[in-house]
Formats: structure tokens, sequence, C-alpha cells
């Protein structure tokens, strides 16, 4: 059984082009099942929608690999914020093969919130730290940069 550490949940089914020679899922496609999840997270979350509700980037993407993933697996990812500071938040993942529950892998982003024209960091505007906590209240507790 699944027991994810959060609320929103994602699904993903491993494709046939998602593997490498070995047979298994390459390493690079878990950051591509990991940020389909961080992207339906955001939308779900912000209320938003579309590419240009991305007024966020990405700073920084870690991957902890767990267990190898077979083709046709089904894989649920729960994606939560662990905190969230001035201008950057924390996103967490764990990413759980949905037959027998295994974790497969894990996965810590930081997001910036950005201003395209100024080419610069901006401070996460009140109305998205308070989505935000309304989706993940925990993530007050802590703070980031």
């Amino acid at each position: 059984m699944l027991s994810p550490r959060f609320r929103f949940r994602h699904l993903e089914t491993v494709r046939f082009r998602d593997l490498d020679a070995i047979g298994h899922v390459n390493n690079a496609v878990f950051l591509t099942y990991f940020e389909s999840a961080r992207l339906a997270y955001w939308f779900h979350t912000t209320r938003r929608e579309g590419l240009s509700a991305l007024d966020i980037v990405l700073a920084r993407a870690e991957v902890d690999y767990r267990s190898p993933l077979q083709f046709g697996e089904s894989i649920e990812i729960s994606v939560g914020c662990t905190s969230i500071g001035r201008s950057s938040f924390v996103l967490e993942s764990d990413m759980h093969e949905r037959g027998s529950g295994r974790l497969v892998a894990e996965s810590r982003k930081v997001l910036v919130c950005y201003d395209y024209a100024a080419g610069r960091s901006r401070p996460v505007p009140d109305e998205l730290r308070r989505l935000i906590l309304a989706q993940d209240p925990e993530a007050g507790s802590a703070s980031s940069t």
C-alpha cells in the first residue's frame, strides 16, 4: 500500500520510449516524470493554467534513485512544498510503483519566483504564498531563501 508524504498526487505509466539499452527507465526520464508532477502540482495549487502561469524558475534539482522501473509499470508521484522563503520555495516528491508500493525515487527542487521582464528574482507574492500554504500548511513552519 502506498503511503505518500504529500497530499497532491500525479500518475504516470512507463512507456517504451522511456527505456534505455538495459531495458529499464533511463535516469534522465525520472527527472521528466518529476517535472510533469511539479507542473501538475503548480497548476493545481495556484489555480492557474498555461505556460504564462510559470513565473518561477528551477534553481536546483536533486534525484535519489531507489529502485529501477520497467516497461508498463505505473507510478504515483506525491508532491509537496516543504519550505517557503522570501523569494524561493522547496518542492519535494516521492515516486512509488503503484502495484507493489515500492519507493522508486525521491526528488528535491528549489524554485525561485522570477520577474522575466526585469531578468531577476522577486519575492513570493502574498497570494501565491497563501495558495501554497493552503495546499501544504507545514511549509510555513520551515523557511528557504
